[in-house]
């Protein structure tokens, strides 16, 4: 398995986008002043791309497009949840994670999330600091899962041509 210095330096000039669902646009602004302004060449990681659904299928058909890693989706959608997004992301090949974000971030809504599959939950509006590192935690929890199942898939060719 690559350690987090060989996946940083594989996909450093990579472009990691973020897909998120918001139907009411409220947190539109803020993700897009977060994302503009943050000094990413800095870092190591790659660049990053934020881009704004306000339905489920919407977003759905720019994760399709954009093979993004991660997706940050408001709570409540109305109609559906973040509930919603998880099932459907989840019917996806290399399924996304899933942050769900809520202004009102509580322990139930933590431990339901966790416990069924969300990678993480932000509480609105979001700080900035706490916003880029959940993506990070999230794009390089991606890296390494999608990196062992790789790992796997030539485990089995290997066997199955030897």
């Amino acid at each position: 398995m690559k350690d987090l210095t060989q996946i940083t330096a594989t996909v450093a000039a990579e472009t990691v986008t973020v897909v998120s669902i918001d139907p009411s646009g409220e947190d539109k602004l803020s993700l897009e002043r977060i994302f503009n302004h943050w000094n990413w060449a800095l870092s190591m990681e790659p660049k990053w791309l934020l881009q704004s659904a306000s339905t489920l299928e919407r977003a759905l058909n720019i994760i399709r497009d954009t093979r993004s890693p991660i997706v940050l989706s408001e709570c409540d959608l109305a109609p559906g949840s973040w509930k919603d997004v998880l099932a459907r992301l989840s019917t996806l090949p290399d399924p996304p994670s899933l942050i769900v974000a809520s202004r009102f971030a509580d322990d139930r809504l933590w431990a339901e999330a966790l416990n069924l599959g969300a990678y993480d939950v932000l509480t609105r509006p979001f700080d900035s600091e706490e916003l880029l590192r959940v993506l990070g935690s999230a794009w390089i929890h991606q890296q390494r899962r999608l990196s062992e199942i790789t790992g796997r898939r030539r485990s089995l060719m290997t066997a199955a041509a030897g």
